[in-house]
């Protein structure tokens, strides 16, 4: 008997370009735990390796973590961390970062450790001979690609940059060569905020556009 034929998945069409990029968030407190069904993260993965790449070098590498022990060990060195950065805080800004919460690695369903391999494509990368960190700009647009499509899909993401690369180089086995770009906490959410921490807990707003648009040269911010 032949096996029925899976469905097709069909992209939910509130879903277009702007409004995902306007529900994108850095998610911390909202993951469920719930997990990521297969078909979901290979589409979430594939729209992350089809980023752009200087010279088609896609020098990118995701490294998948569910271990319960690794990301509680990798938890714990970003609380010290965290606490090293809080240290150096006093006043108004210690007393608004105590309540942001920086992180959601055991509450999230997975953890992707996004890398940069410089040597791929090497040693006639097309493209990188007078940007040295344009391949280190690619691993950005594939990291951006799959922020994207988990909005899309309904998953939340957590970027967490409170770690030492060395010290995630040694917790994932990679390489002395490749630099680790970024933890993601991956997963499915109760619900997303409407304005983003930072914002909300008055750690920062975000800036007019007009304020970031020259004109011509830098600094001219009137028409000509």
């Amino acid at each position: 008997m032949t096996p029925p034929r899976p469905e097709p998945h069909t992209p939910d069409p509130t879903a277009d370009l702007y409004d995902v990029i306007t529900r994108r968030r850095d998610v911390r407190a909202e993951f469920s735990g719930e997990p990521i069904p297969d078909d979901v993260l290979r589409r979430v993965l594939t729209a992350a390796h089809q980023a752009p790449s200087v010279g088609l070098s896609q020098p990118w590498d995701f490294v998948l973590v569910r271990d319960a022990a690794t990301r509680t060990r990798f938890r714990e060195h970003v609380l010290t961390e965290r606490d090293a950065f809080a240290a150096g805080l006093d006043g108004e800004r210690a007393s608004t970062f105590s309540r942001i919460k920086i992180e959601g690695i055991v509450e999230s369903s997975l953890g992707i450790a996004v890398t940069y391999d410089a040597d791929r494509g090497s040693p006639q990368v097309l493209g990188r001979h007078a940007i040295a960190d344009a391949g280190l700009y690619s691993v950005c647009l594939a990291i951006q690609n799959l922020w994207l499509a988990a909005t899309a899909e309904g998953l939340g993401v957590g970027w967490v940059s409170f770690y030492r690369e060395d010290f995630l180089r040694g917790l994932l086995d990679i390489p002395s060569r490749v630099r680790p770009v970024a933890w993601l906490c991956v997963g499915p959410v109760r619900a997303v905020a409407d304005t983003p921490d930072l914002e909300r807990h008055g750690w920062r707003s975000r800036m007019p556009l007009e304020d970031v648009v020259h004109y011509e040269t830098y600094g001219s911010q009137v028409t000509r």
